[in-house]
């Protein structure tokens, strides 16, 4: 009868035990002992042996190590095996190990509800029917999964969320989705399936602080990437309209870079917040919030701009303008002379006029977009204002737009534009650019429309 070599003896298999119809999670169902056999070492010679003669036969299954104590002395290290039988191990191997004072003995692996996966634990308990797929995928937004489950795991939606809060230690509250963003402030209801009972929620982005009530305001942390795109489009120098601006992604980023930014939304959770992430973040001086309708907004925001101008950009100083002038503030002060003035620059005029309006409202903000025909009809009576004008170039155009008409993207997107604004939006329009940004549902996508108002669409 021949032996098995090391090659041929497989790791353990670990599974949880299966319980199906579980309806409040009990979490001591989940306890599994693996019987294996381990070697009984001087603890010296624990790594040595580990990695010399018994290296073929360790036991290797993740989240599990080879090495444990020995209940018998503190001097002695268990190796633990991948076999439940001594025997499998070459006669020559315990022999010679024998000689260095190893012995063999059974050992229990004991695995716990801990060790196994979200996705693990829940095929184990969920209906046949609904393990084609484990409902166990969520955005995160500071503290809290957001969930948008299924219909047919709703039964089932307390479970689910018990089991993703104890797997994710970086959680505290567990949500799912009620119905979708079709009101006017662009939240929507949700039910805590598991943790805490708070919404108020702490996140970054683009080395910026947003603090806000999750149940209250729109946030999507999937368009984190569409946010740092377009604000590394704009200049530090550029002034910026955020009509929609909810607490801030676009606005408060597009501040800290250095671009004046005037920064509005309707609902009065969001402005609010907004307000106070541009306080956290030191960018107040840069950063103008407001709670108003973006189509007035936007219509008044060319003349408050123009009367109360943002004062021009500051580059930071560079590290070796900085070391300079330490340096000679070093030698002015063991002189006993008042430390130098920083070396002036020239500056440019004030910023008066905008550079770029953002629409994040893909469900109607092209609706919006007759907010633009005539806006300088008013801006245009102030003295001095059409020669700037004219002098420059006009505002670009970012509006994000919901199509489900996929096949035909490009043409319904534009008639639609075309329609609220009154003018022919075309890809020949100044600019013109078409960005898809992401898929939202099956046959349903998200796009950026870009492009720049002329002098017939502004007059």
């Amino acid at each position: 009868m021949s032996r098995k070599t090391s090659g041929t003896i497989p790791q353990p298999t670990l599974t949880p035990p299966v319980h199906r119809g579980m309806a409040e999670l009990d979490r001591s169902l989940f306890a599994v002992q693996v019987p294996l056999v381990a070697a009984v070492v001087p603890a010296p010679l624990t790594t040595e042996i580990a990695r010399g003669d018994l290296k073929d036969y360790l036991l290797r299954v993740d989240r599990t190590g080879h090495v444990a104590h020995d209940p018998s002395s503190a001097d002695l290290r268990r190796i633990v095996l991948r076999i439940s039988d001594k025997s499998l191990l070459p006669t020559e191997l315990v022999d010679a190990l024998a000689q260095q004072g190893v012995t063999f003995t059974d050992h229990t692996l004991d695995i716990g509800y801990d060790y196994w996966t979200a996705d693990q634990v829940l095929q184990a308990v969920l209906p046949e029917e609904l393990l084609d797929e484990s409902p166990t995928s969520y955005t995160q937004v500071g503290h809290i999964a957001h969930l948008n489950l299924r219909d047919e795991y709703l039964p089932h939606r307390h479970l689910i969320g018990r089991v993703i809060l104890d797997k994710n230690k970086s959680l505290r509250t567990v949500v799912n989705k009620l119905d979708t963003i079709d009101n006017t402030f662009r939240n929507f209801k949700m039910e805590v399936l598991a943790g805490d009972d708070d919404f108020v929620v702490n996140t970054s982005e683009e080395g910026c602080s947003f603090t806000f009530d999750f149940s209250k305001v729109y946030w999507n942390s999937r368009l984190q990437t569409e946010h740092a795109r377009l604000v590394e489009s704009f200049s530090p120098k550029d002034v910026v309209v955020d009509a929609f601006a909810g607490v801030g992604p676009f606005a408060i980023p597009a501040g800290k870079k250095g671009c004046g930014v005037m920064a509005s939304d309707l609902n009065p959770a969001s402005a609010a917040s907004l307000a106070e992430n541009a306080k956290n973040n030191k960018v107040e001086a840069t950063v103008r919030t407001a709670n108003e309708d973006a189509r007035a907004y936007i219509r008044q925001s060319v003349l408050d701009v123009w009367n109360q101008p943002f004062p021009p950009y500051e580059p930071p100083m560079s590290a070796k303008a900085r070391g300079k002038l330490a340096h000679e503030a070093a030698k002015a002060k063991a002189a006993g002379l008042p430390p130098p003035s920083a070396p002036e620059t020239t500056k440019d005029p004030d910023r008066r006029l905008v550079n770029h309006f953002v629409m994040n409202l893909p469900a109607s903000a092209i609706e919006f977009l007759d907010a633009f025909k005539g806006l300088y009809s008013e801006l245009y009576k102030l003295e001095g204002a059409r020669e700037a004008v004219e002098a420059s170039s006009l505002p670009m155009v970012h509006c994000y737009c919901f199509t489900k008409d996929v096949e035909h993207a490009e043409e319904d997107i534009l008639e639609r534009a075309t329609q609220a604004l009154g003018m022919p939006v075309t890809t020949s329009t100044k600019d013109y650019n078409l960005r898809f940004v992401r898929d939202v549902a099956p046959k349903k996508e998200m796009y950026c429309l870009e492009f720049r108002l002329s002098p017939e669409m502004v007059a």
